[in-house]
């Protein structure tokens, strides 16, 4: 199968799963948490979920690649897959802008500020 085909299955894939207000909130929750992650039961909690419902929500986007999950202990600790995201941001953009670098400029200020600490958080 051809790459191009590839990354558009893999994008479509991962535009669905986040194409509903629930897992498009619990995938927010897990890019905020960072590469820690949060164990299920923090994630329904901080989603405001119920712990079925963001179970079978966490399985969709782990299904689309967009969260990977882990056994600690007793825990599952989910986190976001930052490559996957990356990847189709990427693809989002990859054939952009008539060779217009400016255009993306305002995504870099963006990375840049959302993954500076605030003062309050800094140590």
């Amino acid at each position: 199968m051809h790459l191009w085909i590839m990354k558009l299955k893999n994008a479509i894939n991962a535009l669905s799963a986040l194409a509903h207000e629930g897992r498009l909130t619990i995938f927010r929750t897990l890019v905020r948490a960072g590469p820690e992650g949060m164990a299920a039961g923090d994630v329904a909690a901080a989603s405001g979920s119920a712990f079925t419902t963001a179970s079978a929500q966490l399985a969709v986007l782990a299904r689309a690649g967009l969260v990977t999950n882990e056994r600690e202990g007793r825990s599952i600790i989910y986190r976001a897959d930052y490559g996957q995201m990356r990847d189709l941001i990427g693809f989002l953009v990859e054939d952009c802008c008539a060779g217009r670098a400016e255009i993306l400029q305002p995504l870099a200020s963006l990375a840049t500020a959302c993954c500076t600490p605030s003062e309050g958080e800094k140590k």
